[in-house]
This record gives structure tokens, C-alpha cells and sequence, in this order.
């Protein structure tokens, strides 16, 4: 008899932070999670999935994974965009986890099995200024990183993205009635960047790998000019140099630096990384399992992108839930051209809500070997937490016009 979809429900919880997350159950009593969180929208995704996506999950068959995805993407007309593709990647993963736990399997071996044995992962090292940042560096090193991404702050400029002046954990959504506004002076950040860059390389040696990420406030001309004089520093990827919906200005970086590019945590569709992929215009792809619709889609990108020798390594912030990133892990354990997992971490109370089957250790993640996903949320706890209003900061040029945040 064919297992049914019974309940589709939306919890909203914030431990320290905003998540959005969908819970499935089956007929036969089988469970799914999934993440849907939008730093700054999240209540957008929330009510897309409640009013319009979990009403229509009711009485399909959870098994077919694929069909589902077809049906949320390619049969509701107005396709795309950041909201919908949270919430078809929540149900997507919430689908896969319950394929798990029905077949007994971590989903890691639905997708074909093991490739490598642990998955390189990066967290971030903030300061100020270089003193702080080499401290921060130290300090992550000694919890066993060996890739780092490096952000610094610049001479000038009250708030830089990526760092806190006091050295405290940096949370992008702040709290409040709206956004926060920042000024930014890309000629200043230009100046001060590629040195702070080297004292970096020369405090580490060249064993561990770096990387930066610009954020998309760079123009072709900035973005290439970073590129090169970021070359003697042998960075593992420059992320984010330039806004992307016009892949054919990145033709322009990559004619005039031989710095690794990564680029697409803000896209949500195959499509919009396939002149990327298809022209070699990037080496990494940034997609977030949840925000492209799911590890349904991810594969397909990962495919993609293996033909023309492109890696993925997915977008893995604090604004991801445990959830989404159980499902990179999953991907990342069984997919050939997986290259390393973004990993900042958590409050420990987001462990408790979240609990996890995953692991992080000496640099690397594992995602454990529990049935499906591998990770179930205690709802109790989570309720304790309220939905909390939060914004994504905007930034401003000195003159007051609005740049790219």
C-alpha cells in the first residue's frame, strides 16, 4: 500500500536567530524535516509554504521525490526567486529525509554511496584590524581548521561586512523596526585589502587554505584588479567579487586574474549558473541546499558543473539551518566534484533544538550515519523561541547612493 502525506506544518523558532522549518508526516508515521529559512524574509517563505505549498502536499505519495519537485516548480506558473525555491527545497528535503528513514539508510547512500571519507570544511577569522585578525586565525586553527575565510576591517569605514569591531560573533540580520544602514567606500577597501591579505599568508605559511569574500560590492575593473593583487597571496577562492546577473562581465575578471572565483549563494536555479559553468567563468559554486530548491536540484548542478571541471561548495552560514546543512553534508560525502562546506558554526542552544547526527571535527564534517538526514527538532524547546523581526543590513556609498550590501 502507498504510503500518503498526512500533515505539512511550518514552525518558526529563533535560538539566537530567525529559522524557518517544515515538518511532513506520513500515513505510516514517518517524518521530514526541512529548511526553508530566508535571513530577513523568512516570514515570506513561512506563509508561501502555509498557504500555498503544504495545502496541495496533503495525500501525495512521499516517495516520489522527483514528481514533487516537478509539481511545486513547474506547475505553479510563476517559477523561480528565492522565496519559492526555500520552500521547494524544504519540502525537498523533507522528502529525502523521510526516503531515509524508510529505507534504513543515511540519504548520503541513496545518492550512490560514499566518495571520500570526510568533507573539507571552512569557517570564518575576523579583526579589526590585522593584529585582531591573525588572533582570530590562531584561534580558529587551534579548533582544527585548515581553510579559513579572512575578512578585515578598513581604516575609514565604521562597519565592514563579515566583522565586528569588538570581536564578537558576526550576525548580519539585526534585530528591529529596519534595516540597519552601513556606508562603504569600495576605493578604500581596494587600498587596504591586498596587504592586510599577505601579512595573513605570511603569518600562516602556505599549508592552509584562504579565502575572501568581496561581497558583490566590486565592479568588472575592481573585481579584476582585486583578482591580481590578490594572486601572490594563493587564495583558495575570492567569493562574491562583483554582482553576477550579468555573467558576461565575469569573462572581463577572468581575462585578467588567475585567482580562483566562486560565486552563487544568491542564485536559486540550474539556470542562472549555467553560463557560469558552461564558459568556466567561476572554479566554485556557492548554492545553498535549501535555497535552490533542495538536494534534488543540487545534484543537477553538481552534474552540470562536473563536465566542465567547476566544483560546488555550498553556502553554509549561520542563517542555514542544521537542517539545510545536514543536506550539503549528504551531497558532499557522495558527489565527486564536492570541494570543501562553508561551516560558522552555531549557539549551542541551535544544537539543542536542532539535534544533529553530524559531526565537525579536525576541519572536516561527517554526516553521520542515522537513517535519512539525521537530524529531528524538539519542537517543545523550539517554541520557547519566538519569531523575532530581523533585516539584513543596506549599504551606502559615502555620497548616500545605495550600493550592493
Amino acid at each position: 500500500m502507498t504510503d500518503t502525506i498526512v500533515s505539512a506544518d511550518v514552525l518558526v523558532t529563533s535560538p539566537g536567530r530567525n529559522f524557518v522549518t517544515l515538518k511532513i508526516v506520513t500515513a505510516s508515521g514517518a517524518v521530514g524535516w526541512g529548511d526553508a529559512t530566508l535571513n530577513g524574509r523568512e516570514l515570506a517563505v513561512a506563509s508561501y509554504l502555509r498557504d500555498h505549498v503544504c495545502p496541495i502536499l496533503i495525500g501525495r505519495d512521499p516517495a516520489r521525490i522527483e514528481d514533487t519537485w516537478q509539481y511545486l516548480y513547474r506547475g505553479v506558473y510563476w517559477r523561480r526567486g528565492p522565496v519559492t525555491m526555500a520552500a521547494i527545497g524544504a519540502v525537498d528535503l523533507a522528502l529525502w529525509d523521510i526516503k531515509g528513514k524508510v529505507c534504513g539508510q543515511p540519504v548520503y547512500q541513496l545518492l550512490g554511496g560514499a566518495v571520500r571519507n570526510r568533507i573539507l570544511s571552512y569557517t570564518h577569522a575576523t579583526g579589526w584590524d590585522v593584529a585582531a585578525l591573525l588572533d582570530a586565525v590562531d584561534a580558529v586553527r587551534d579548533r582544527g581548521f585548515q581553510a579559513i575565510r579572512v575578512q578585515t576591517g578598513v581604516p575609514g569605514l565604521d562597519s565592514v561586512y563579515g566583522v565586528t569591531k569588538d570581536g564578537a560573533a558576526y550576525e548580519p540580520a539585526g534585530r528591529g523596526a529596519g534595516p540597519v544602514e552601513e556606508i562603504w567606500d569600495t576605493a578604500a577597501y581596494l587600498r587596504h585589502v591586498p596587504g592586510a591579505l599577505v601579512q595573513v599568508r605570511e603569518h600562516v605559511g602556505p599549508n592552509v587554505a584562504l579565502l575572501h569574500d568581496a561581497h558583490h560590492r566590486l565592479t568588472p575593473n575592481e573585481a579584476a584588479r582585486l583578482g591580481k593583487a590578490l594572486e601572490p597571496v594563493d587564495l583558495y577562492w575570492l567569493e562574491d567579487v562583483t554582482p553576477a546577473e550579468n555573467q558576461e562581465v565575469l569573462r572581463r575578471v577572468r581575462a585578467q586574474t588567475t585567482t580562483p572565483l566562486a560565486i552563487g549563494e544568491v542564485f536559486t536555479t540550474v539556470w542562472e549558473f549555467q553560463q557560469l559553468i558552461t564558459e568556466q567563468l567561476i572554479d566554485f559554486v556557492r548554492a545553498a541546499s535549501s535555497h535552490v530548491g533542495g538536494i534534488t536540484p543540487l545534484r543537477r548542478i553538481a552534474a552540470l558543473a562536473e563536465v566542465w571541471q567547476v566544483r560546488i561548495a555550498p553556502h553554509g552560514p549561520s542563517d542555514v539551518s542544521p537542517i539545510a546543512l545536514a543536506g550539503a553534508t549528504h551531497v558532499g560525502l557522495a558527489t565527486p566534484n564536492f570541494a570543501i562546506q562553508e561551516y560558522m558554526g552555531y549557539p549551542d542552544v541551535v544544537h539543542e533544538v536542532f539535534r544533529h547526527d553530524w559531526t565537525y571535527a579536525e576541519g572536516h564534517l561527517h554526516p553521520g550515519e542515522a537513517p535519512g538526514l539525521g537530524v529531528e527538532v524538539d519542537e517543545a524547546l523550539a517554541a520557547r523561541f519566538p519569531y523575532e523581526r530581523a533585516y539584513l543590513p543596506v549599504a551606502r556609498r559615502r555620497d548616500g547612493t545605495l550600493t550592493d550590501w
